[in-house]
C-alpha cells in the first residue's frame, strides 16, 4: 500500500553536468503533475510526466529541476555596432560641452559594454547528454519518492487493519445484542398490557405485535453485508493501489452502519453502532492518504 504524501531527490553530477530533479506529492483525488523546470528542458517536461506516470497513478506531483553545465563549450561573439556608435556620439557631445574634460572612450571601454559586446553558448537547447542525465535523476528521485510513499503506506496499513478490526469486534457485539432486542419487547409489552388490563392478556395480539417489531428491527441484512465489506477490505490491503477502492468500501460501511443506529431502536445497539461510526470515520480519513 502507498501513501499520497512523500520527497524524492535524484542527482546527476557528471562530466560537468549537474541536474537535480526534487519531486513532492501530496493527497488529490487524480494524478496531477507540476514541473517547474529551466527553459532549456521545456521541450522534454512529457518525458518527466510519463516517467511520473509509471510510478504513480494518484496524487498531486511537483517536479523541481535545476541544472548546471560547466562543460567547455564553442561560443559565438555579438557586437552591437549601433549600441558602439551611440557611446562614441554621447561622449563626443559631453566633450564638445565640456572641453576641459579628457575624452577617454577606448575600445576597451566598448568591450566591457554588455550592451555592445556579448556571446552566447552555440547549443541553445538541452544535447542527448543532457536529456540523458534528466532522466536518470528523474527515475532516482521518483524511485526514492514511491520509497517514501510506501513505507508511509506501510505505517497507514497497520493503522487501518487495527481500526477495521475494532469496527469487527463492535459489529460481534451487535450480533449477539441483536437477538435479544425483540425478547425484550416481548417482555415489557406483556408486563404493560398485563398492568393495564389487570393481568388479562390477548397472547396472539402481544405475539402479532412483538413479531412486527422484531421484523421492523430486523438488522440482520445490514450485519451480514458488514461481515462481508469487512472481509472485503482485508483482500484489498493485500494490494499496491487501493484508494479508489477502499474509499468506495467505507462508504458502504457507513450506509450500513446509519441504518443499524436507524433500526435498531435498542440504546445498547445504538451507542455501539455510534462508537462504530466513529471509527469509521477515522478510517475514511486515513483512506484520503492512500493512492
Amino acid at each position: 500500500m502507498y501513501s499520497m504524501t512523500g520527497y524524492g531527490k535524484g542527482e546527476y553530477r557528471e562530466g560537468g553536468v549537474e541536474i537535480v530533479v526534487e519531486a513532492k506529492s501530496v493527497n488529490n483525488r487524480f494524478l496531477d503533475i507540476a514541473v517547474k523546470s529551466p527553459r532549456i528542458f521545456a521541450a522534454h517536461e512529457e518525458l518527466l510526466r510519463k516517467i511520473v506516470r509509471e510510478n504513480i497513478s494518484r496524487g498531486h506531483i511537483d517536479l523541481f529541476v535545476s541544472y548546471a553545465d560547466r562543460r567547455e563549450r564553442e561560443r559565438t561573439y555579438s557586437v552591437d555596432l549601433s549600441a558602439a556608435q551611440g557611446y562614441v556620439r554621447a561622449a563626443e557631445k559631453l566633450a564638445a560641452q565640456f572641453p576641459s574634460l579628457e575624452n577617454d572612450v577606448k575600445l576597451s571601454f566598448l568591450l566591457r559594454s554588455p550592451e555592445v559586446f556579448g556571446f552566447e553558448e552555440v547549443a541553445a537547447g538541452a544535447d542527448e547528454v543532457l536529456v540523458s542525465a534528466l532522466e536518470k535523476a528523474a527515475r532516482d528521485a521518483l524511485s526514492a519518492l514511491s520509497a517514501m510513499r510506501l513505507a508511509e503506506g506501510e505505517r497507514i496499513k497497520e493503522d487501518l487493519c487495527a481500526r477495521v478490526k475494532t469496527v469487527a469486534d463492535l459489529r460481534d457485539k451487535i450480533a449477539l445484542r441483536a437477538p435479544l432486542v425483540a425478547e425484550e419487547y416481548r417482555k415489557k409489552l406483556t408486563e404493560r398490557v398485563a398492568e393495564y388490563l389487570g393481568g388479562k392478556l390477548d397472547e396472539t395480539r402481544i405475539l402479532t405485535e412483538a413479531a412486527v417489531y422484531a421484523d421492523k428491527c430486523n438488522i440482520d441484512e445490514e450485519l451480514t453485508r458488514l461481515a462481508s465489506h469487512i472481509e472485503e477490505f482485508g483482500e484489498i490491503c493485500k494490494t499496491d493501489r487501493v484508494g479508489r477502492k477502499l474509499d468506495f468500501l467505507v462508504q458502504e460501511f457507513n450506509r450500513e452502519c446509519n441504518t443499524i443506529c436507524s433500526k435498531s431502536n435498542d440504546a445498547a445497539v445504538t451507542a455501539l453502532a455510534l462508537e462504530m461510526k466513529n471509527e469509521i470515520e477515522k478510517i475514511r480519513e486515513q483512506i484520503q492518504n492512500m493512492e
